[in-house]
């Protein structure tokens, strides 16, 4: 039996974020190809975190900058390694290349962070410039083209680390077209070393409540998860005050995991604004509510909330960067608007108007079977990762650049890594 051992930032929390569930699916597809699974992560355990050992993956708590992993390496020899998010690469690739030179390498980016946090500094930049707090939260989506974003990402050390990383790897999970196109037209990354692997698990299993039957404005998100907080304050500024002038007894709704201090504090029922925080069951609560509100102004990948939206047959309003390659821009399951005043617009319509809504929702089932359904993704990842297998010398020949930020970039983090963990000793 081949084995998988996956090295995740933090154990899979499939009920507070979108990466959480797509861990638990990748794991799926190991499993459902025989494969022996370990989880081992550095990471906390978390309140709601997956037990894996539920479903015959072995758990593993593992520590930073300590040779001991070296030792369980050498005895599990995995045959392929699976690396939550580039930081996970950075920190414990050496030690595989060291123990397991053999072993699959794959990474699941589950967004291009470096995207993700060139968006924000650009945002960041304008927001400089305005004069009070208030125009801040005021501004709209950052919409910079692809080649502002290569501007600004090939000057920032994330992206240079990222994108090493993908190319130590022998293959890249993609959630995202338009993270796939920048990374092979502006980075003059190979094709073959990315796989384009949306959401897997994606079945409408109940009939969704009608129109009547929902109330509410929904919003939902991890707070921790920084595009998220934004758009909450966002929503709170910019967004909401507009709604509720011609709502009134309308109502907005903020679920999320781990809402600190300063998200509970915006709590308020005279204005309509309520922070719920954890939701037990989030399709639940999307299925309840008349209209999602997703106003990102910046973020990468492609976006649970809004695909559990459409899921549910609930009309979302987004902004380009939350439906950034989930459709062609034409038809969407809602309205996507980067102005302010005409997001504001699209929501009151949605929610007051049945005929509008029930046509988004149909937009929104055809959004989810044409762009998500009508290819078995999981059978074309299976696919591909036989095939490496069995050619993986002659694909790594090819991939030079790899090797030679193998040998290089590799050797850099080891001293580090070292160092710390003879630094720690010495304390000790």
């Amino acid at each position: 039996m081949r084995k998988l051992l996956v090295i995740g930032y933090v154990w899979p929390e499939p009920k507070s974020s979108a990466a959480g569930s797509r861990m638990l699916e990748l794991i799926h597809v190991f499993l459902s190809q025989h494969w022996e699974v370990v989880f081992a992560s550095a990471a906390a355990l978390s309140e709601h975190r997956f037990n894996l050992e539920t479903i015959g993956v072995q758990e593993k708590s593992i520590q930073l900058n300590d040779s001991g992993f070296n030792e369980y390496l050498a005895n599990l020899k995995p045959d392929a390694v699976l690396f939550d998010r580039f930081f996970t690469e950075e920190q414990f690739g050496w030690r595989v290349e060291q123990e397991c030179p053999g072993a699959l390498r794959i990474l699941d980016t589950e967004d291009l962070h470096s995207l993700r946090h060139a968006r924000h500094h650009l945002l960041r930049a304008s927001q400089k410039k305005c004069e009070t707090e208030v125009d801040r939260h005021k501004l709209g989506p950052v919409l910079a083209s692809a080649e502002q974003l290569y501007e600004c990402m090939s000057n920032d050390d994330m992206a240079k680390r990222e994108i090493a990383s993908i190319f130590r790897c022998d293959l890249t999970l993609m959630i995202s077209t338009f993270e796939i196109e920048l990374l092979t037209q502006f980075f003059s990354v190979p094709a073959q070393l990315l796989h384009y692997c949306p959401f897997l698990t994606i079945d409408k299993t109940t009939t969704p409540k009608s129109f009547d039957e929902r109330q509410h404005f929904i919003s939902i998100g991890n707070f921790r998860h920084e595009p998220n907080w934004d758009a909450v304050l966002y929503l709170k500024h910019a967004i909401w005050p507009l709604i509720r002038a011609q709502l009134p007894q309308a109502e907005l709704h903020i679920y999320g995991a781990y809402p600190p201090p300063k998200a509970t504090q915006l709590h308020n029922p005279k204005q309509g604004f309520y922070i719920k925080g954890w939701a037990d069951d989030a399709l639940e609560v999307m299925g309840q509510a008349r209209v999602c509100l997703a106003p990102l102004r910046f973020g990468a990948g492609i976006k649970g909330k809004l695909m559990d939206a459409m899921l549910c047959g609930t009309p979302s309003i987004t902004t380009s960067i939350g439906a950034e390659a989930m459709c062609d821009g034409n038809v969407w399951g809602g309205s996507i608007e980067n102005n302010a005043e005409d997001f504001v617009a699209a929501a009151i319509s949605f929610y007051t108007r049945e005929d509008a809504w029930a046509k988004a929702q149909k937009n929104g089932f055809h959004v989810l079977e044409s762009y998500f359904q009508n290819t078995d993704y999981q059978e074309q990842l299976v696919k591909r990762l036989n095939e490496l297998q069995e050619k993986l010398e002659l694909e790594r020949k090819q991939n030079f650049i790899g090797a030679m930020l193998r040998h290089h970039s590799l050797k850099s983090t080891q001293y580090m890594s070292q160092w710390i963990e003879a630094k720690n000793s010495t304390r000790s």
